[in-house]
């Protein structure tokens, strides 16, 4: 088996690390060289820069504001971007680009792409996720949220919760139940609804960490236009299968190097306190170095369906599960090789809560027990492991449904 790059892509690496060659600044040595105030600023100025050289979403067509090239490429950017220690983008874009923007080229009109697509990119619109709410979370067609058609608008009322940077969003992607009287996956639809309006209300939920990146949101006769509406109405239900794919599947080509970059860095630390002279640490650093090159081969899978021109399915909850359910082992033994320092963590804590510590930074304590904390939350968010498990057998393997408890 072959898996090497073709030679366009090796030819479109040198371009890329001379582009980080000509903007980087003198003496880089990555993100976790500055403060965490100085990464947010450095953010902003970097992602305006990969804007302004159309390196933001390289696969999406040149009309558009994309590059036009394969995910190939994508994966050969994410490679270099990871051993530069910078930014693949800014914070908002894994909604904007890998959600939203991916699905409307799939779903969108064409006014809708040309409306919303050049201001994703730009950053003019900020997105946030409106599916979760509080009786309808891995149950998502469940949902209560109603729209009505009045007129020539849509008229939203109800709630939705966990919604990732809903406070820092001016747009949101709703799903909401437009018919009342069809079965639950037929009667939603997928509406793409300003949150600067009166009938939009953002409440932050209070983490433990003190932070505060989940939010409630409320609809109180929110409005929207009827031209807002992605695909038909009822049809919303596969509208939102077509984004989690996206979600999980263009992340399955690229997660693989981030987390071949944090084990390299669990090996630093296992290195530096001895642990790797351990055999029963050393025989479970062995395992997760196999779980990431299983990662790494997964993704390459997914990649070669990309590049076959189809869209991610199901299959793709193979990598939300496989990625959350290691997450959680590989930084179980990144805190049994701190030992006791993870009771008092000392130094610079991650500026992400997705990963551990930016790269350049010293490995300290806080940074893995963040990152330890946060990936309980992994096999949670973005569908739990329990219904990822759901989905793979009843819909890739074709195995019977559970059996369903009727109420009388």
């Amino acid at each position: 088996m072959d898996i090497s790059y073709p030679p366009e892509a090796e030819e479109f690496r040198n371009k890329v690390r001379e582009f980080l060659r000509d903007n980087l600044p003198q003496g880089w040595r990555g993100t976790g060289a500055l403060s965490k105030a100085e990464v947010v600023e450095f953010t902003k100025w970097w992602r305006q820069i990969l804007f302004e050289n159309k390196l933001l979403a390289l696969s999406w067509p040149k009309e558009y504001g994309g590059a036009g090239l394969s995910p190939v490429e994508q994966v050969v950017l994410s490679e270099e971007f990871a051993r530069a220690g910078v930014p693949f983008g800014g914070p908002n874009d894994p909604f904007g680009i890998q959600m939203v923007g991916n699905t409307l080229i799939h779903w969108g009109t064409e006014d809708q792409k040309r409306r919303f697509l050049p201001r994703i990119l730009s950053g003019e619109d900020r997105w946030c996720q409106g599916y979760s709410e509080p009786n309808a979370g891995s149950d998502l067609a469940n949902v209560g949220t109603k729209a009505e058609l009045d007129g020539d608008l849509w008229r939203i009322s109800g709630q939705k919760i966990w919604t990732s940077a809903g406070h820092l969003a001016n747009w949101i992607f709703v799903l909401a139940r437009t018919d009342s009287q069809a079965e639950k996956h037929k009667g939603i639809s997928f509406l793409l609804v300003p949150m600067d309006q009166p009938g939009v209300e953002v409440r932050p939920i209070k983490m433990l960490s003190g932070e505060s990146e989940f939010n409630e949101v409320f609809f109180s006769d929110a409005e929207t236009s009827s031209e807002n509406i992605v695909g038909k109405p009822g049809e919303g239900w596969a509208v939102a299968m077509t984004l989690l794919g996206y979600e999980r599947g263009e992340a399955a080509a690229t997660l693989p190097i981030r987390f071949r970059n944090e084990f390299d860095r669990l090996m630093d630390l296992a290195k530096e306190t001895g642990a790797n002279n351990d055999p029963l640490l050393r025989q479970r650093l062995a395992w997760c170095y196999s779980k990431v090159e299983i990662m790494r081969y997964l993704g390459l899978r997914a990649l070669t369906g990309f590049l076959d021109g189809k869209s991610p399915g199901p299959e793709s909850s193979i990598s939300k599960l496989y990625w959350s359910e290691y997450h959680k082992s590989v930084t179980d033994l990144a805190v049994d090789i701190i030992g006791a320092s993870a009771l008092a963590p000392t130094g610079r804590a991650p500026s992400s809560a997705f990963r551990t510590d930016d790269p350049g930074a010293p490995n300290s304590s806080m940074s893995w027990v963040m990152t330890f904390l946060h990936a309980r939350a992994g096999t949670i968010y973005a569908g739990t492991s329990q219904i990822q498990r759901n989905i793979l057998a009843e819909m890739v393997l074709g195995l019977p449904k559970e059996p369903r408890t009727v109420s009388r």
